[in-house]
């Protein structure tokens, strides 16, 4: 049997019609038209959402902004869409850099968050934070008056242990004389600071750095006399603040709050917020609620809460406030914190530029239990009970 004769059986017995073939139905897009689809799905979105598609709220809109970053870096396929770019997305103009702060600006992809090539890794020179560290040590001298402070360091201790203070992030406005740090795990007190100011010249204007001679007790009997700036360096690259005794803190809050009149100081407010986002994953928390402080007005500090992962990148309702009166707000605001740590919420927000943030200032307490706490810090009884997270109820201790 020949080829032909195979052939024509084969196509002749297909009871099951596999070898039939239907003619398509459109013919296949060119690559013009293949461009224009993939920018219009770019256009529908922004028609849907009354926005451009941002990195980080998930893959399906990752892909839309990644391709539309690619095609503005694209002359060639620009012109080729320009017709049908009614918003002028690809019509914009790269952003002049003149300085490595307008690199890490315009860093949309967050290609800097991430230095996993070593890009800051200095083989042959010591980094900032290594040579504030070496000045942190070299200038230790034996303390001769520690017996004044070794009573101190130990009632520190023995609070930490017992929880009744707590090691928490260090930040710049953390640093103040009178209060207790941790550096590579040795306890310090920054006793005071002779603060000078100095003008500093840049291209970009005058600048104010404040910097000055400290006197630091440290727990092993050793001081010294850094620069108020070094400290902070070092503490900033390897250090914890340490908060307050809240039961001190409670008992001075009771104390400065009662007996307010006309003459009193007023120092600002405590608020609760409820967060308004609709996402599924925070509208269905119950109890879910904001404690913060603020030295001007809640109004005031909410007004752009939808552009802030402290507030979830959402708006808020405000549900009470507070006004504080002879106190610091951020203490009793610590006080709270401390007092519902254990119904904190535990949740990562992506900024609009992708970055991730871990907001600390959320918790899941009833509204009544929250300020029913406020009442009992005022009253100074706070330091009789705890908070429990299972059942959202005060225990005695």
């Amino acid at each position: 049997m020949d080829n032909d004769k195979k052939l024509k059986d084969i196509f002749e017995n297909d009871p099951l019609g596999l070898l039939n073939t239907k003619p398509s139905a459109s013919p296949a897009r060119n690559e013009e038209e293949r461009l224009f689809a993939s920018f219009q799905e770019i256009i529908d979105f922004y028609e849907k959402n009354n926005r451009l598609p941002q990195q980080g709220n998930g893959i399906q809109e990752h892909q839309l902004f990644s391709r539309l970053q690619s095609l503005r870096e694209n002359p060639a396929k620009i012109e080729m869409l320009k017709a049908h770019d009614k918003y002028g997305f690809l019509n914009f103009e790269e952003q002049t850099i003149h300085s490595i702060d307008d690199v890490f600006n315009t860093d949309e992809l967050g290609l800097l968050n991430d230095d996993s090539e070593g890009l800051f890794d200095f083989k042959h020179i010591k980094k900032q934070d290594e040579r504030a560290s070496s000045d942190f040590v070299a200038k230790r001298k034996p303390c001769k008056d520690f017996y004044k402070y070794e009573a101190t360091f130990k009632e520190v201790q023995k609070d930490l242990a017992n929880n009744k203070r707590k090691l928490v992030a260090f930040k710049e406005e953390n640093l103040q004389a009178g209060d207790f740090y941790v550096h590579n795990g040795i306890l310090l007190y920054l006793e005071h600071v002779d603060f000078a100011e100095e003008v500093q010249e840049f291209k970009s204007g005058s600048r104010v750095r404040k910097d000055g001679r400290t006197r630091i007790i440290f727990e092993n009997s050793t001081e010294s006399n850094m620069l108020y700036r070094s400290l902070y360096k070092s503490l900033l690259a390897n250090g914890k603040a340490v908060s307050e005794n809240e039961d001190k803190v409670a008992e001075k809050f009771a104390a400065n709050f009662s007996n307010v009149t006309d003459e009193d100081k007023e120092a600002g407010f405590i608020y609760v917020l409820q967060s308004k986002s609709e996402k599924q994953e925070i509208k269905t928390i119950q109890h879910l609620y904001k404690i913060g402080y603020s030295s001007t007005s809640v109004e005031e500090r909410i007004k752009n809460a939808i552009e802030e992962p402290t507030y979830l990148m959402a708006d808020v309702k405000i549900i009470t406030a507070f006004k504080c009166y002879n106190v610091n707000p951020q203490k009793l605001e610590q006080l709270l914190h401390n007092f519902f740590g254990n119904s904190c919420l535990n949740i990562d927000v992506f900024d609009k530029n992708g970055n991730r943030h871990s907001p600390k200032e959320w918790f899941i307490a009833p509204i009544n239990v929250i300020e029913k706490a406020i009442q009992l810090i005022i009253s100074g009884e706070i330091i009789n009970y705890k908070f429990e997270a299972d059942t959202n109820e005060f225990v005695t201790r």
